[in-house]
C-alpha cells in the first residue's frame, strides 16, 4: 500500500515592529515566540523570520507598499507560501496582503487559533475552539471553515491534503454558533457538576499557571506521576487536567494543570476558554510557573498576572511564585536567582526538570495552606440541616456541641471557604 506523503508548508514569520505602538515589546524576542508559536504546528517548515520597522501601520496592507514589493521577491525566492504576521491584521489588510504576495496569511490571532484547534482533545476544548475560530471569521468572510472536512487538526487556515474551500456566509457562521453555544453549555453545566462534587471532597485545590512553556506540565508529572503531555514546544498542552494525589508530606490535593498563557491572547479565545480557565477561580492556592531562564520573564510574569486579574482572581487566593528551569542557567546566574528568591517569602525557585527544589515547594504548599485557615465557633438552629451537612462534607467541623436551640459547631476553614458557606 502506498504511504500518503504529507504536505509540508513553507512559512516566513514578520514580526511588525511599530515605533508609534508605546506598549510594543522588544522586537528579537517577539520574533523569537513568534517562529516558536510557528513551530508548535505540525507540517510546517519556518524558512525565514523578519523584523520590518515601521513607523506606523498602513491602513491598506500594514507596510508601505516598497515594503511589500521587496518582501514579495523574498517570498518567491523562497518559495514561501504562508506567510505568519505577528501582530493584528483587519480583513483588507490581510487581503491586499494576499493578492500583492500570492501566498496565504495568518496573523497572530489567526496562529494561535490554529495552534489551539490542533492541540484541543476534549469535547468542550473542540467546541471552545471552533467557537472562537468563528467569532475571529465572521469579520473576514474571506476563510473557510472546514474542520469537519480536515484531514489533520488545525483549522483550515494553513491548508492541506484534500481539503475544500467553502464560502461560507454571515448567517451560516451564526447558524453555527448558535449551535456550538448550545452544545458547549450542556458540556459546562457537567463542569460544574464536577466542580460541585470536587467542593465536596475535602481536599485543598492546587492550581498550576503561567506563561506557555513555562514547565507547568513538567512539574505536574513530577509531582503526580501523571503522563500529561510535556515537550519543549508553546502551548503543548491545551486542555486542564486534575488529579487528585497524595503529596510526599502526607498532605492531599487536587492538583490541577492549566493552559499556558501568552501575550496578546486573542480575546476570542479568552472569552471562549473562560469556562476552562474558571477552575483557577476554584483554587485553593494558585501556583505560578515561571521560566527564570527566559530573557524576558518579567514581562511573561506581568501578562499572566494581568490575564488572572481580567478573571477575577482577588487578593483572598493565596500565590506561590515557582521560579523553574534552574537547570537551564549556569551556575554563577543561577545562585543569583535562588539569592533573590530568599529575600522574598512568597517565591520559591526549582528545577521541574531535575527535581531541585520539590521539597521546599511541598512543604511551602503545605504551609501556605494550613497557615490561611481559621478556627470559629458557628452557632446554629435545628433548621440549619443544610448548612451543617455543608460542613461536615467539606470536613471542617473538629468539635459539635447540641444545645437547646440547635448545634454549637467548631470549624478549621479557609476564608475561601468561609466565603462559601457565607453564600448557602
Amino acid at each position: 500500500m502506498k504511504e500518503h506523503k504529507t504536505h509540508v508548508t513553507r512559512a516566513w514569520v514578520l514580526h511588525p515592529d511599530i515605533q508609534s505602538d508605546r506598549d510594543r515589546r522588544e522586537a528579537k524576542p517577539a520574533l523569537d515566540e513568534a517562529v516558536a508559536l510557528a513551530a508548535a504546528l505540525p507540517d510546517l517548515e519556518v524558512v525565514g523570520a523578519d523584523v520590518v520597522r515601521l513607523a506606523k501601520p498602513q491602513p491598506a496592507g500594514l507596510f508601505g507598499t516598497g515594503k511589500i514589493d521587496e518582501l514579495k521577491r523574498v517570498f518567491e525566492a523562497a518559495e514561501v507560501e504562508l506567510v505568519l504576521v505577528d501582530g493584528p491584521l483587519s480583513p483588507v489588510q490581510q487581503r491586499n496582503l494576499e493578492k500583492a504576495w500570492d501566498v496565504k496569511i495568518l496573523d497572530r490571532t489567526g496562529l494561535i487559533l490554529e495552534i489551539f484547534s490542533d492541540r484541543a482533545a476534549t469535547r468542550e476544548g473542540v467546541l471552545q475552539v471552533e467557537m472562537a475560530a468563528l467569532s475571529y471569521q465572521r469579520t473576514r468572510l474571506v476563510r473557510a471553515w472546514t474542520h469537519l472536512e480536515r484531514q489533520r487538526g488545525g483549522l483550515g487556515f494553513v491548508g492541506g491534503p484534500g481539503e475544500t474551500q467553502i464560502e461560507a456566509d454571515r448567517r451560516a457562521i451564526d447558524d453555527q454558533l448558535v449551535r456550538l453555544r448550545r452544545q458547549l453549555e450542556k458540556v459546562v453545566k457537567t463542569r460544574a457538576l464536577h466542580r460541585a462534587a470536587r467542593a465536596k471532597v475535602p481536599y485543598p485545590i492546587v492550581a498550576l499557571v503561567g506563561y506557555t512553556n513555562a514547565g507547568k506540565s513538567t512539574l505536574f508529572n513530577r509531582l503526580t506521576g501523571a503522563e500529561v503531555m510535556a515537550k519543549d514546544m508553546l502551548f503543548a498542552t491545551l486542555d486542564p487536567t486534575m488529579r487528585a494525589v497524595r503529596l510526599e508530606n502526607g498532605l492531599e490535593v487536587i492538583l490541577s494543570d492549566t493552559v499556558g498563557f501568552i501575550s496578546d491572547l486573542p480575546t476570542e479565545l479568552v472569552a471562549a476558554f473562560r469556562a476552562t480557565l474558571e477552575e483557577v477561580l476554584a483554587a485553593d492556592l494558585i501556583c505560578h510557573v515561571r521560566d527564570i531562564s527566559h530573557d524576558e520573564t518579567e514581562e511573561q510574569a506581568a501578562d499572566v498576572r494581568e490575564i488572572l486579574e481580567s478573571l477575577g482572581v482577588g487578593d483572598e487566593t493565596p500565590m506561590i511564585e515557582i521560579w523553574n528551569k534552574l537547570d537551564l542557567l549556569d551556575d554563577e546566574e543561577a545562585d543569583a536567582v535562588r539569592a533573590r528568591a530568599e529575600r522574598d517569602d512568597t517565591v520559591l525557585t526549582v528545577s521541574a526538570l531535575t527535581g531541585e527544589g520539590l521539597g521546599n515547594l511541598l512543604e511551602a504548599i503545605r504551609t501556605t495552606l494550613s497557615a490561611n485557615k481559621v478556627t470559629e465557633v458557628l452557632t446554629l438552629g435545628f433548621d440549619g440541616g443544610k448548612q451543617r451537612a455543608w460542613l461536615h462534607e467539606r470536613g471542617v467541623v473538629t468539635q459539635e456541641r447540641q444545645t437547646e436551640d440547635g448545634f454549637e459547631i467548631t470549624v478549621h476553614w479557609s476564608p475561601k471557604q468561609a466565603g462559601e458557606y457565607a453564600q448557602l
